[in-house]
């Protein structure tokens, strides 16, 4: 056993010494582990440090933060085993789709009517639409202005069927399947339930507007 030990100081003597990292890389590594589950899947990070001389750690000792601001303050460790007490802010950055150009209540949002950009999830309402696949193909509820982030009440599933169409129903039972002329006796958006008459039995019954013309009914 006394053998053992000598060789084992001499493996901890020639051992590497710890590499430095980036402090804003330790930061958010910390920031990220605090929010947790209230982070956003796509959010980034914006480190402001506001103490000076000290770029790379080896390892942050200890982290305390606001979540409610991201004001942060650590304990970093240098290459040397110097701590250093460093502070800073810690913001939460989203990448947030905007009009690229007014538009008006009944228009239909195209992908080319948007464009991104980075703005502090602080500054974000909690009903903004963060994301570019959730407002594409819908349809304008409240005027959308130039540039500015769009709040989920200013948007709606587009109108699909107008009262009095001719519409196609598609029936499904199972594996059954079939399809049936018939008219909307409503209007109905997308994903909405519309009451039609089936023009082959002469039947009213209720549906779902699922496209333009296109009504499915379930059994």
């Amino acid at each position: 056993m006394r053998r053992l030990i000598p060789a084992l100081l001499v493996a901890l003597a020639l051992a590497p010494a710890a590499r430095a990292e980036s402090l804003s890389v330790l930061i958010e590594e910390q920031a990220r582990g605090t929010l947790g589950a209230t982070l956003p899947e796509a959010a980034e990070f914006d480190i402001m440090l506001s103490t000076a001389g000290v770029e790379d750690a080896v390892m942050l000792s200890a982290y305390w933060m606001d979540p409610a601001t991201g004001q942060f303050i650590a304990n970093a460790v240098g290459a040397d085993g110097a701590v250093h007490r460093v502070r800073g802010l810690a913001t939460v950055m989203l990448q947030v789709p905007i009009p690229t150009r007014r538009l008006m209540p009944g228009d239909i949002v195209a992908d080319n009517d948007l464009s991104v950009v980075r703005l502090p999830q602080g500054r974000l309402g909690a009903f903004t639409v963060t994301q570019r696949d959730e407002l594409v193909g819908m349809q304008v509820r409240r005027m959308l202005a130039e540039g500015r982030p769009v709040m989920v009440q200013s948007i709606m599933q587009p109108l699909v069927i107008d009262r009095g169409d001719l519409i196609t129903i598609h029936y499904a039972d199972g594996p059954l399947k079939l399809t049936a002329p018939g008219r909307a006796l409503g209007d109905a958006h997308r994903g909405q339930e519309v009451r039609i008459v089936n023009l082959a039995s002469n039947t009213s019954l209720a549906g779902i507007a699922a496209s333009e013309g296109i009504v499915e009914v379930y059994r």
